[in-house]
């Protein structure tokens, strides 16, 4: 069908027919384009909304909204300890949409959030720290449990010093958008008095549990993984300390295609800092249990400084 916008008084613009037949698209019921808009993306169906008055009233119907919404979102949520139950509720669908998308729910006793992704409505969770496997968590010696005002569960964990560094957690691709390509991120932050990272990179991991995972090479350490990025090396002075930079030079080649594709923290919106673990993509009926991990455990040199809010998986951009 051949359209054309024409300007309205409300500042918009009306969409009918050319002279090639194709008629007048205000013939359609509301609910017809509702019906097509339903089949485009959130992030489409509020794009066109403003392109022309006859898709205004359709974008905000509930129809269109509520194939946007997962369509098991009326048992996640009263798995969410959010409020009491029955005491999350919306005007329209629209309005609850975008309340999961920047509110998560915290389900299964706090060990999870749950949001949507608000360009495509995909899912998204985050598992809380003590929901992890890690190797020596329950050591007061090695880790400490401790509460942050700034982070969206009850609990994040602090790393004292280990040198057997091992962080996994768990998510059946059930529960996860089908045909969607995810990325798992470690969420942290680190403490003033943080080491043991900066010269030294760890090995994150996504894939199915029990069978071999694609690996891939990441930094904790924000000021040392730019510093790698770029190869920034502290300028030296006189013929020993020149000397000591042929040496380095020469035990540490440049770095290997794998370490050119490393993964480096990112700053989040939130405060926080992530880094990509690795992704994968989940296909329609499957249902698998998903694991990622980091791992540090080759050089055996003392960490401290990690403070892990969570793992987040979420629909990767691009």
């Amino acid at each position: 069908m051949a359209v054309e916008d024409e300007p309205s008084s409300a500042g918009t613009g009306d969409i009918r027919g050319g002279d090639d037949g194709g008629g007048d698209i205000y013939a359609l019921p509301e609910g017809c384009i509702a019906n097509v808009l339903s089949l485009t993306s959130p992030r489409d169906a509020c794009r066109l909304s403003v392109v022309a008055t006859i898709f205004r009233s359709a974008a905000e119907s509930d129809a269109v909204w509520d194939r946007f919404l997962p369509t098991e979102y009326c048992d996640i949520i009263p798995r969410s300890i959010n409020g009491e139950p029955g005491s999350i509720s919306f005007k329209s669908k629209k309005e609850l949409f975008l309340y999961l998308c920047d509110h998560p729910l915290f389900i299964d006793g706090g060990s999870k959030s749950f949001s949507l992704e608000k360009g495509s409505g995909k899912k998204c969770y985050m598992l809380a720290a003590r929901s992890l496997a890690i190797v020596w968590a329950d050591t007061p010696r090695y880790w400490r449990w401790m509460s942050l005002p700034e982070s969206r569960f009850s609990e994040v964990a602090e790393l004292l010093d280990v040198c057997w560094l091992d962080i996994s957690g768990k998510i059946n691709t059930s529960m996860l958008s089908p045909d969607t390509n995810y990325a798992a991120y470690l969420v942290f932050t680190t403490k003033s008095r943080t080491y043991g990272f900066d010269h030294q990179s760890a090995e994150g991991a996504v894939g199915i549990s029990g069978h071999e995972k694609n690996t891939q090479i990441v930094f904790l350490d924000p000021e040392a993984a730019r510093r790698h990025m770029y190869q920034i090396v502290p300028r030296r002075t006189g013929f020993f300390n020149q000397m000591a930079d042929v040496l380095r030079r020469e035990v540490n080649p440049p770095p290997s295609e794998s370490e050119a594709q490393a993964r480096y923290p990112q700053q989040r919106s939130d405060g926080w800092i992530e880094v990509e673990l690795g992704e994968f993509f989940v296909k329609r009926g499957q249902d698998v249990e998903l694991e990622m991990s980091l791992m540090e455990v080759k050089e055996g040199n003392w960490k401290s400084g990690l403070v892990v809010e969570g793992i987040e998986i979420r629909p990767k951009e691009g």
